[in-house]
């Protein structure tokens, strides 16, 4: 299905992977004359903790949606799978998702990106294994600081949000691995779609009094902002908890058992006053997270913040917050391929790379 380019053909396509524990996301570049002309982005949800067996099929599936028949020259790959629990270790996650593209698309010349936004041929990324985990932020953080020399990045994806400070074109990172980014508060684990509720609040208003809330897993982020209209039921693409389809009946029927209620013991009223109030406090969790970042480097006041992913609007409700210029990248890119950021940032880095071997 998939051929392999000369190198002499003028038409150049690479495809970027951007492989997490929830979704595979990967974009086609075909590049002609040192110019991108055609992009193409694809995402397949695919929880890998259920079945780490299918990813093959599912890379597989997800280069015959976009590059099916055509050549390909080279792929790069970021990820973030391998903190998923399906795997031992990091390194033992980083090996595996790496050795099934490697098994994959065996003809193709394929690279990984490092911490240090460095692209690695895949062969030498096998014996260094951990500088490859969660380098997905990088390929965005650093494809965008080309464009925007100074700016805050925010990332709000379906799990996390990335807080991403970059200024004169570097990226101002104080850590690399995921600890230490949720030690400096440039990555904050709340998303748009598959947080826990509990991780969002302790505690609720209902019917005037305070309600403590059940720490169990009834309902996550994707139920709240599909009841406030913030995501369409095919924007909620991951399983919901009780495995009903996503409506917003069924979300206020999970919302409801957040405090041990449901359908029929709490009002429509108190239950979208619950999603509102939950809103409310998922944004405080992004903004603190933009403030400890912006504490650190006073110089980026004044900067745009540009909001992208599933949850940009989340992103941009905290910078607001904060009387911060935004800016959607969404407005440039398109909803699609802001939403699959990496996977298209990594394949332009490629693209980059490549040049001068042509």
């Amino acid at each position: 299905m998939f051929k392999r380019m000369n190198l002499g053909n003028a038409m150049a396509g690479l495809v970027g992977w951007d492989i997490g524990g929830v979704n595979v996301k990967a974009s086609w570049l075909v590049r002609e004359q040192e110019r991108i002309r055609q992009t193409r982005v694809v995402s397949r949800p695919f929880e890998i903790w259920r079945d780490k067996e299918l990813l093959p099929e599912v890379l597989r599936a997800a280069v015959g949606d976009i590059a099916a028949d055509m050549p390909i020259r080279a792929m790069a790959v970021t990820m973030s799978a391998e903190l998923s629990d399906v795997f031992a270790t990091k390194r033992e996650g980083v090996l595996y998702v790496l050795g099934c593209v490697h098994n994959c698309f065996t003809d193709y010349e394929i690279y990984a990106l490092n911490l240090s936004g460095e692209l690695v041929p895949l062969k030498e990324a096998l014996s260094s294994p951990l500088e490859f985990a969660a380098a997905n932020w990088v390929a965005s953080a650093q494809w965008l600081a080309g464009r925007h020399p100074n700016c805050l990045l925010v990332d709000v994806g379906s799990t996390t949000t990335d807080i991403l400070p970059v200024l004169d074109g570097r990226i101002m990172a104080s850590g690399n691995t995921d600890t230490d980014r949720l030690i400096s508060g440039e990555l904050v684990y709340t998303g748009a779609l598959r947080t826990n509720l509990a991780a969002i609040v302790q505690s609720v208003p209902v019917n005037d009094r305070i309600c403590r809330v059940a720490s169990e897993y009834f309902a996550v982020s994707g139920d709240v902002h599909l009841i406030l209209g913030n995501l369409k039921p095919e924007d909620y693409t991951c399983t919901t908890p009780d495995d009903r389809p996503p409506s917003i009946d069924t979300a206020r029927s999970r919302l409801a058992r957040l405090v041990c209620a449901d359908g029929e013991s709490l009002p429509v009223s108190e239950i979208d006053a619950l999603a509102r109030f939950i809103h409310a406090r998922q944004v405080l969790q992004i903004r603190s997270g933009m403030e400890q970042v912006l504490s650190r480097l006073p110089g980026l006041f004044g900067y745009p913040v540009i909001v992208f992913g599933t949850g940009a609007f989340l992103g941009k409700e905290a910078a607001v917050g904060l009387d911060l210029d935004v800016r959607e990248l969404e407005r440039d890119l398109g909803e699609e391929k802001s939403a699959a950021l990496p996977c298209l940032a990594v394949a332009h880095l490629l693209a980059d790379r490549l040049k001068q071997e042509f």
